[in-house]
């Protein structure tokens, strides 16, 4: 027995010392080492040892072992590749990381917050899950008004739907308090609308709502073309075209000077030299009694602004889909960028 240990502590110490990289040396490691290896066939010869020589045997075996696996593991490590460390060459100019950024809407959202925050107003916040009393009936909706049909709104059972728009923040902030109340309520909308260049079924809106005592329509437009100014500059104005919405009386819609051509006329308004910027107007009386106000002292106005078309206007992007399809080469060209 001692003769054939002997034999294989030569063998395998050559065949690793022979080895010149870690195929021939893992090579080795199994024809020594492994379970079906020279090694392990010496110790199934131990039954047939003479009870004797059976415990000197066996610590020569174990010593082998230990003593193949020691050389295994050395002979292993002098043929890994060298460290990563080692095979930086520090000549070379270092890598740019490339860092998170805002995103064109947040940018945006942000900025019309700080514009309306330096006119008093407070920022409110409400559930996208809403009870339609407070989405349709309560801002002056009829059953009959074609924006509660199926085909435009996100129904959910026990009276709740996807909301529609941000006004029904309104209704519950004039619940909660009495006037004067000075709010904008930015956030996310859902209609049911076909995904298009101009159309997403999930879009941004920031309502905007003040009453109190003598608003007027002239507070409004006042109000409307401050905001504009700061956003699109001092030459901007805007106009109000006749409109209705069922929770203002009187309504109109807002154009504003088309920031391109600053009125001259070009692609992006159809040489109209004007752009539909949303909706506003006075609130209806109907409305302010719902909530229990006094409609002979206060009045007030509201107005909905489209966040994710100034986002386009802003940085001339002609496809809404690019705003929501998380593309890091769009989004890319936004790096570093601040709101005002």
């Amino acid at each position: 027995m001692k003769e054939k240990i002997e034999a294989v502590r030569m063998a395998a110490k050559s065949a690793f010392a022979a080895a010149a990289d870690l195929a021939a040396a893992n090579h080795a490691k199994n024809k020594y080492l492994g379970r079906k290896g020279e090694g392990a066939a010496l110790f199934k010869l131990m039954p047939s040892v003479d009870p004797a020589e059976r415990g000197e045997a066996g610590k020569l075996l174990n010593e082998l072992r230990q003593e193949l696996e020691a050389v295994c593991e050395a002979k292993l490590n002098s043929l890994q590749p060298r460290s990563q460390a080692a095979s930086i060459d520090t000549t070379l100019p270092g890598r740019d990381y490339f860092i998170g950024s805002y995103h064109p809407l947040t940018v945006v959202m942000r900025e019309i917050i700080d514009i309306f925050r330096g006119m008093g107003y407070r920022v409110a916040d409400g559930p996208e899950l809403e009870l339609v009393k407070y989405n349709f009936d309560m801002l002056n909706t009829p059953e009959w008004h074609p924006s509660r049909d199926e085909s435009d709104t996100i129904y959910l059972p026990n009276g709740f739907v996807v909301r529609t728009e941000t006004s029904p923040v309104q209704i519950r902030t004039m619940e909660k308090m009495q006037p004067p109340v000075r709010i904008i309520s930015p956030g996310r909308v859902y209609r049911r609308d076909r995904p298009d260049a101009t159309h997403s079924p999930m879009f941004h809106q920031c309502e905007g709502l003040y009453v109190d005592e003598g608003v007027t329509m002239a507070d409004l437009k006042g109000t409307l073309l401050s905001f504009y100014r700061q956003l699109f500059g001092q030459d901007t104005n805007i106009r109000f075209r006749p409109h209705f919405f069922p929770f203002t009386e009187p309504s109109a819609e807002v154009d504003v000077t088309c920031p391109f051509c600053h009125g001259k006329g070009c692609r992006v308004c159809k040489q109209t030299g004007w752009l539909e910027m949303g909706g506003s107007g006075m609130v209806d009386p109907n409305v302010l009694a719902g909530v229990g106000y006094d409609i002979e002292k206060y009045t007030g106005f509201a107005f909905g602004l489209g966040i994710d078309r100034m986002a386009m206007l802003r940085f001339g992007m002609d496809n809404i889909r690019l705003l929501f399809d998380s593309d890091v080469r769009f989004l890319r060209q936004f790096a570093g960028m601040q709101p005002k």
